[in-house]
């Protein structure tokens, strides 16, 4: 486990956690709360595949792990925010997305195609 990048893997998980609240911020302010049960899940996993991709890349293996861990981080943010209250299901589905997309995101970069470094 020494080679996991956790500066990258918790740096990500929080920057799951502001793309989220700064979609959720806005549209709590125009009294729309009732629209966040359908706007945060996909953005949750469309985020954590977007972060997934940037932890995993710079990782020296297990870019999957990497992502996941990140998607891990985020929903472990919230709910310390959170302080355990009880979520809807719309925000217990968005937790399982952020971990998918995290790890969707590793798995995205595992597939690329490694460019040789001509020196």
């Amino acid at each position: 486990m020494r080679k996991l990048r956790w500066g990258r893997i918790i740096g990500g998980g929080f920057l799951v956690e502001l793309v989220l609240f700064a979609i959720a911020i806005p549209v709590f302010a125009l009294g729309a709360q009732g629209s966040l049960n359908y706007i945060v899940p996909p953005a949750a996993f469309i985020a954590s595949i977007v972060v997934g991709v940037w932890v995993a890349r710079k990782a020296p293996g297990h870019p999957v792990l990497h992502g996941t861990l990140a998607g891990v981080v985020a929903t472990l943010i919230y709910l310390g925010m959170s302080f355990g209250q009880p979520e809807s299901a719309a925000y217990i589905a968005a937790h399982g997305l952020k971990i998918l997309g995290g790890a969707a995101g590793g798995f995205m970069t595992s597939k690329r195609p490694k460019v040789a470094m001509s020196g």
